[in-house]
């Protein structure tokens, strides 16, 4: 057990001037607490946001989003006590990403995948030190895990820079499940959408190779217009809308007073992406197919 940072309050999101179309799922957020029933496991390098399951529903109430995807946070690593209560609590409404080693048990993955989780989290970011996340799983573990995976219908979820990407996909793409890529696939703004790398991962999506998250506020601090992911957004819309999930990131850790607010995020992607068909493969029926809901 870590001894835990005085937890700070999220920010709560303000209602959308847009409404989200039926069944729309935030594909991207964290729970935390409470911390009295459990507790984190590793330190953790920022405040823990006070982030129970009550919370995080209130938080899709406000956007009127009907479903969520719950990440298990680093500073829980591998304890999944908090996140399948989470999902018992929240009665089919939320799908959870656990974070495994090839050392668990397949009585334990059943029992994951009963309670709603439908993928493993691996992370070969590293952090501003320059040092792996303590608790994270490599990519490279995939192959280990990857059968047993295969076997209840889950996917792969995958945090790290683009380049380390584009350098593990030959290998992880033949295992057959689906990959989804964190965080607009961590491609670096500075390069521009003519970056060779950037250029490759439009080809992985425009095939069907991978999945990306459009979660913004981790690619840029300029909220809440994100004018310089403009583009790179427009290209991958244009690339292939099946392969595409929206998450908000909400509890936003270690943003402080630079959180965004997300229920000007949701109006951000109506702004962005104005046919409501479009909108409806990215909010409703690619997170469908991927989470299994």
């Amino acid at each position: 057990m870590a001894d835990v940072q005085q937890p700070v309050m999220p920010k709560m999101p303000t209602r959308p001037r847009n409404t989200l179309p039926p069944l729309a799922c935030d594909g991207h957020t964290h729970v935390f607490g409470p911390f009295d029933g459990f507790p984190l496991m590793l330190p953790s390098s920022y405040p823990p946001p006070d982030a129970p399951v009550e919370r995080h529903l209130k938080m899709l109430d406000t956007i009127g989003a009907a479903r969520g995807v719950i990440v298990q946070p680093a500073p829980y690593s591998t304890d999944t006590r908090l996140m399948v209560h989470a999902l018992k609590a929240a009665k089919g409404r939320l799908r959870g990403i656990a974070i495994a080693t090839p050392a668990i048990a397949d009585a334990a993955l059943r029992e994951l995948d009963e309670a709603g989780v439908r993928g493993l989290r691996f992370v070969d970011m590293l952090d501003l030190q320059g040092n792996k996340f303590s608790g994270a799983v490599s990519a490279r573990e995939l192959t280990h895990l990857a059968p047993r995976m295969k076997a209840l219908g889950w996917h792969a979820e995958l945090w790290a820079n683009l380049d380390d990407h584009l350098a593990l996909l030959p290998d992880l793409i033949p295992h057959g499940i689906a990959i989804v890529l964190d965080h607009l696939a961590c491609l670096d703004v500075s390069r521009g959408v003519g970056d060779p790398s950037f250029q490759s991962l439009l080809r992985h999506v425009r095939v069907g190779d991978v999945y990306v998250k459009l979660t913004l506020c981790r690619r840029s601090n300029q909220y809440p217009s994100y004018a310089e992911l403009k583009p790179f957004h427009d290209a991958l819309v244009a690339a292939n809308p099946d392969r595409l999930l929206w998450g908000s990131d909400w509890p936003y850790v270690a943003m402080g007073d630079s959180a965004p607010d997300v229920g000007v995020m949701v109006d951000l992607v109506h702004d962005w992406v104005p046919d409501a068909a479009i909108r409806r493969k990215i909010f409703v029926d690619n997170p469908a197919r991927v989470y299994a809901f």
